[in-house]
């Protein structure tokens, strides 16, 4: 049944909220202030059309928005952007009672996306449609950088090749790493090879083990060259890995004594020990070597002690923590509840955290600040652009 009804607000995944017989409806592409025709089943609305668009809406400027489920803020101008983003921010530290703002808005989408997960189905190959398991057919996507250009053609190939699998692209300075992933038993890895020629690539691996190699996948952090691990954590954009290494170098300042938790291959770590030397942990052991070898590799660092420890099930405890003038923190979407539990007890003078999700965080930041902490310089770091993801940075001082 088609109703006609006015968007109130934008909800957290981008879409437009209206009211129908006193129900909340979500509705893609839909903006506040627009009245709009809609189709709703449940709690879940279909734009069929808009009567009056909002004042803030523009034109996306990919061809495929509005199918893709890629992105879901093309259509809204920047101010309307970086307002709904911030709050993403804001809303759930209020509702943790904290009383914070964020103090900049930094674009951190450098020259595209160097990281991208496409999926390869009989019906295409590119992203999932909005609200679907099916498969937006891609040619381009244009938020990507230019070395992932053939990425949609790469994803096809694996198709004809193996059949149905989700494929995991990495632009690096050495090549295109591909790691390619599929439930179907009689894949078979020698069907893929000719890939590796076909689209020059720097390695190719398949459910995590490596097929062929031609040069390692290697990026640069600070002075340092890192040959990544198949699967290991890298941040969407160049830029925002740079932006967020000046951020915690900056809020670290002068400390001797410096952790960094949950490090991963070290973009913060291998910076900071350009200037001192660093405790680095992490439950990938994979990422943990990869630091440790490019430690080894690099001229005129301070001593890396790179450790491979769970902090989720066993976190550095106070007592380890009080070792430290700073810690810097990076955790995944779950945040660091166990160790900013320890840290809430510890002599530590300054936390860094970087986090990308809001809801963790807020979580995470209310037991620092129960603790005797206080927040500030309080940061979004843009990278994953046009959508509903935002990175933040913060600053936690006793």
């Amino acid at each position: 049944m088609t109703f006609t009804a006015t968007i109130t607000s934008l909800g957290q995944k981008g879409e437009g909220v209206a009211e129908l017989d006193g129900r909340k409806v979500y509705v893609p592409l839909a903006l506040p202030g627009e009245v709009i025709e809609l189709d709703a089943e449940g709690d879940r609305g279909t734009l069929v059309s808009i009567s009056t668009p909002a004042a803030n809406r523009i034109a996306p400027f990919c061809p495929h928005f509005g199918s893709c489920g890629g992105c879901q803020l093309q259509h809204l101008d920047r101010p309307s952007y970086e307002a709904f983003k911030t709050a993403l921010i804001e809303t759930p530290l209020h509702f943790a009672g904290i009383d914070a703002k964020v103090e900049r808005f930094v674009d951190a989408s450098g020259n595209g996306r160097r990281r991208a997960t496409m999926h390869a189905r009989k019906e295409g190959s590119g992203y999932m449609r909005l609200r679907s398991h099916q498969v937006h057919d891609l040619d381009a996507c244009p938020i990507l950088v230019p070395g992932l250009s053939r990425a949609p053609e790469i994803a096809r190939a694996v198709m004809l090749a193996i059949g149905e699998a989700d494929i995991a692209f990495t632009a690096t300075l050495t090549g295109l790493d591909v790691a390619v992933r599929t439930e179907k038993k009689q894949a078979r890895a020698e069907r893929l090879m000719p890939l590796m020629g076909r689209f020059k690539l720097a390695r190719l691996a398949l459910n995590g083990e490596m097929v062929l190699q031609a040069q390692p996948p290697i990026v640069e952090m600070g002075r340092a060259r890192v040959e990544l691990p198949i699967g290991s954590f890298l941040q969407a954009t160049a830029a925002a890995e740079t932006i967020l290494a000046d951020y915690v170098a900056e809020a670290v300042g002068k400390s001797k004594a410096v952790a960094d938790l949950f490090c991963g291959v070290g973009p913060f770590a291998l910076r900071l020990a350009e200037t001192r030397p660093v405790y680095a942990a992490d439950n990938d052991k994979h990422g943990i070597l990869a630091l440790d070898k490019a430690r080894r590799f690099t001229k005129n660092l301070r001593e890396i002690t790179a450790r491979p420890r769970d902090l989720f099930r066993e976190p550095l405890t106070r007592y380890e923590l009080d070792a430290f003038d700073a810690v810097v923190l990076d955790p995944p979407r779950a945040g660091a509840q166990a160790q900013v539990e320890q840290l809430s007890m510890s002599k530590v003078k300054t936390i860094v955290m970087v986090a990308c999700d809001a809801k963790t965080f807020a979580r995470d930041a209310a037991i620092l600040i129960g603790g005797g902490y206080g927040l500030e310089n309080l940061v979004a770091v843009d990278q994953f652009v046009h959508s509903t993801h935002i990175e933040i940075a913060a600053t936690f001082r006793r």
